[in-house]
């Protein structure tokens, strides 16, 4: 009984003027094996040759992937966007930019993703979105390094990239920083990503967290507004009226039109004329008496101590002013 043949070798010649076909290989590789051999010795030796040629340069492609240094080409309907949104959105006359300039000349700089951690055969992206879109909209593929990339090893490729690039706006950092701490990544996690010290993160977070997100949202990117006009908005909006006045101008339909630096610098305008009530409300001590009321304005809170329900209260608050504003330094990094 004859042998069978176990590598795919055939033992007849090749007719003459016959087309070379090539063999099976990896797919991944995309080799093409030089011409079958004339014998049956040579055409094992070669073949053998071949094989183990593309076994290694597989194993190495392989690896250069999965150290993400190898370019590879994905159907971007299989690529999700990243569980952390960085953006509040991106001008129409910067998309179109883009948009032509890969048009023009290719996407020149790659996007970085990792495989989908939940859904087999889909990525997720870690940096690299507006490209992302531009191919999409181009209906090409995307040129992407994939890279095994742990939560955390994500969002600070994610920040450092955009940090690298100055692409993104002082309040985009801010509510990316807030939207990683509500999903209880580390301040360690969070500073390599963007890049800032303890203290810079915490001003960063504690002014989101002054501000209602659909309001930031409403407002946008505003990339021409830092950290100090932002403080100056969470003041205006710390009062109820005001704030309530901001999520109603937020909706006119002047104000969406608008570009994004304009609709900040219009709503600041308007909430700096809006008068608004002082505010008085007693706080309820445990033992149910209100030795405090606390008056809110726009621009100060004020105590006042009633002496009959807590005789001597003022003065120990008083005493404690030092420490219990160290103590407020501590918290806020300020």
């Amino acid at each position: 009984m004859a042998r069978k043949n176990l590598i795919g070798v055939s033992d007849n010649h090749v007719a003459e003027g016959e087309d070379d076909r090539p063999l099976a290989g990896r797919p991944i590789v995309g080799l093409s094996p030089g011409q079958r051999p004339s014998s049956p010795i040579g055409g094992i030796t070669r073949s053998l040759s071949n094989i183990t040629q593309k076994v290694e340069r597989a194993q190495e492609l392989e690896r250069q992937l999965a150290e993400g240094l190898a370019i590879i080409e994905l159907d971007p309907a299989l690529v999700d966007a990243s569980f952390v949104a960085d953006r509040l959105g991106v001008a129409a006359e910067a998309e179109q930019s883009l948009l032509q300039q890969i048009r023009d000349h290719g996407q020149q700089v790659p996007i970085l993703v990792r495989p989908h951690p939940s859904e087999d055969g889909r990525y997720q992206v870690a940096y690299g979105h507006r490209r992302l879109t531009a191919m999409r909209e181009l209906g090409s593929k995307v040129r992407a390094v994939v890279r095994d990339l742990s939560d955390e090893q994500l969002v600070i490729s994610q920040g450092q990239e955009n940090n690298a690039r100055t692409d993104l706006s002082f309040i985009e950092r801010s509510l990316f920083a807030a939207r990683l701490e509500d999903r209880e990544f580390s301040r360690d996690v969070i500073m390599s990503s963007l890049g800032v010290d303890k203290a810079a993160l915490s001003k960063m977070i504690a002014i989101v967290r002054r501000l209602p997100v659909d309001l930031i949202e409403a407002i946008g990117a505003a990339p021409s507004i830092g950290r100090r006009r932002w403080t100056e908005l969470a003041d205006l909006v710390a009062n109820d009226d005001k704030r309530t006045e901001a999520h109603g101008y937020a909706r006119r339909s002047d104000f969406l039109v608008r570009e994004s630096d304009q609709r900040f610098e219009t709503l600041f305008a308007f909430l700096s004329t809006v008068k608004v009530r002082s505010q008085a409300v007693a706080w309820v001590a445990p033992d149910d008496t209100r030795p405090v009321r606390i008056r809110e304005t726009n621009s100060e809170t004020t105590l006042s101590f009633n002496k009959k329900a807590a005789p001597g209260f003022a003065d120990f608050v008083r005493q404690r002013l030092k420490s219990l504003y160290l103590e407020y330094q501590e918290e806020t990094g300020d």
